[in-house]
């Protein structure tokens, strides 16, 4: 049965055009091909990229963050309530307000009580400047020398400039060595990248993130397997070019560099137009998906392909409305947060305290005093400084 499936997946006619077989794509003649089971070192290579992020988070990227004046917030941890703790995990965040008269109940806390454990306990959980800076610094990092890489291996190809030259001798094109490890480490890192998007800060593009990573790695896995390497170097390298610029006004704004944000923000919008919306669908999908039908009839490798690029194309389109909403928002002054970012919402809810909770800070409640300096630093601390009012979260 598993022979017989795995015999049915590697179909010729399947993942390669008429009159094409696997054989074709063996090393002859002087001529080297990507094979899929060079595929399996991107898993060693992906974790060895988690470990260089570790230690390059640890001993890089904090210090640097460190010497910006970014430091990490301490926050207090809220007292342990079985109850709550088990409806925060398995249930909501952000319970409605049947839940919390239900909870009070079973709690035998007040609904005021209720409320504000919940506050301190998303508080509690939102991830600090700090780490946002290690992780755009290990991006900003990578996408740099990516790109630059890109730029080295590709700025001496015909097809880097005609991109007609992408299917020229299709498919006994030979794999440069320049292009092996330019595939292998996107590969390995976007792979690093899916395996720790649950550890790294989520925001409400989430699933969109997981559905991108997925789209790349199957992209770049098809098009090593069929031999579309050229295009997948083009791919790679248009999408690296706006990433740099996003990562670095990443970086500037965790800074509180304002006016160097807003300059990268600005530019790498431009970019991202230019590269995302212009160049990605006019060039190189009109490449794939008109030039190939001069040399073979289409087939279903011909269709997936261009189908997941497609995939990639609507994700840029969503993340082109996010950030033309951001630049409206800054045109006429009304940009406070990150249209991506789930933590402002948070931040907004907690920032100015009702007038019931400013005078409960003094009572005593179920045996505990709500001390002043407590309730500030606690639950409130994110008052200081309020993150939430300067425009450059727009790259939070």
């Amino acid at each position: 049965m598993f022979d017989m499936l795995y015999e049915w997946f590697w179909w010729d006619r399947i993942w390669l055009p008429v009159n094409l077989t696997w054989s074709d794509l063996e090393d002859r003649e002087g001529r080297v091909y990507a094979k899929a089971s060079h595929l399996y070192v991107t898993i060693p290579y992906a974790l060895t990229c988690l470990l260089i992020r570790y230690m390059f988070e640890r001993w890089i990227a904090t210090p640097l963050a460190l010497s910006a004046g970014i430091k990490q917030r301490v926050r207090l941890r809220t007292e342990h309530v079985p109850i709550l703790e088990h409806y925060y995990t398995c249930q909501s965040r952000s319970p409605a307000q049947a839940d919390i008269d239900g909870l009070s109940k079973k709690s035998s806390l007040s609904v005021r009580q209720v409320e504000r454990w919940f506050r301190r306990r998303r508080a509690q959980d939102r991830p600090g400047v700090l780490k946002k800076f290690t992780e755009a610094s290990w991006r900003f990092v990578f996408y740099l020398l990516a790109f630059l890489g890109g730029i080295a291996a590709l700025y001496d190809k015909e097809w880097f400039y005609d991109t007609r030259e992408v299917w020229t001798g299709f498919p006994k094109q030979s794999m440069l060595q320049s292009q092996y490890w330019y595939y292998i480490l996107q590969m390995s890192f976007y792979a690093s990248l899916l395996f720790r998007v649950t550890f790294d800060v989520k925001r409400k593009d989430f699933k969109e993130q997981i559905i991108h990573h997925l789209a790349t790695l199957v992209l770049l896995s098809f098009s090593w397997c069929v031999n579309y390497i050229r295009i997948g170097t083009l791919v790679m390298l248009v999408h690296d070019a706006s990433d740099v610029l996003l990562e670095s006004a990443k970086l500037f704004n965790y800074a509180k560099w304002e006016k160097t944000c807003k300059t990268l923000f600005v530019l790498f919008a431009v970019v991202f137009m230019v590269t995302r919306l212009v160049i990605f669908p006019f060039w190189l999908i009109h490449c794939t998906w008109v030039y190939p039908v001069h040399h073979y009839p289409a087939f279903f490798g011909y269709y997936f392909f261009n189908v997941m690029l497609v995939v990639l194309l609507c994700l840029h389109m969503f993340w082109a409305y996010l950030i033309l909403r951001m630049i409206k928002k800054f045109i006429f002054g009304r940009l406070t947060r990150d249209e991506r970012s789930d933590c402002e919402d948070e931040d907004e809810e907690e920032s100015v305290p009702s007038e019931d909770e400013g005078e409960e800070q003094h009572k005593l409640g179920n045996g505990r005093v709500m001390d002043e300096k407590e309730d500030k630093n606690g639950c409130f601390g994110s008052l200081s400084p309020p993150e939430n009012v300067c425009w450059s979260k727009t790259v939070c």
